[in-house]
């Protein structure tokens, strides 16, 4: 046994009459974004990729210790034509991440040329306060 790429599985699928929407039960609509995670000192900074979309059609959800990163493109007017042909992407994304060693009151974000990038400041340990017992 082994283990497949889902962009390879699909196209098997494709290939033999199945669809993507029916191996995933119509749940194929968010990919995740690609997203990097880097260290700085007592933060993470994260960078996701979300290329070609606007800072409206962006959303940063946090839940109790998860965040979420979801990006959808609005609907397009077209006024005049049809298209002969299509090839950019309209995709959907959405990440989720645990946030759970994360400040999140201090949480910044930042979108510039289709990087979102999110200062995540951990948590200040918290250190027991001093003090004596008294022997009973």
């Amino acid at each position: 046994m082994y283990v497949m790429p889902f962009s390879r599985m699909n196209s098997l699928l494709d290939a033999i009459g199945g669809t993507d929407k029916d191996f995933y039960d119509g749940e194929d609509k968010y990919t995740a974004c690609r997203t990097d995670i880097l260290e700085v000192g007592d933060s993470f900074v994260m960078e996701s990729e979300l290329p070609g979309f606007k800072k409206s059609e962006i959303a940063i959800d946090l839940d109790g210790t998860t965040l979420t990163i979801k990006a959808v493109h609005g609907e397009q007017e077209q006024t005049e034509g049809r298209y002969i042909r299509r090839e950019r992407s309209r995709r959907a994304y959405q990440r989720s991440f645990d946030i759970s060693g994360i400040d999140t009151e201090k949480i910044s974000a930042k979108y510039t040329d289709g990087i979102l990038i999110l200062t995540l400041p951990k948590k200040k340990a918290e250190v027991p306060a001093s003090r004596k017992l008294d022997i009973l």
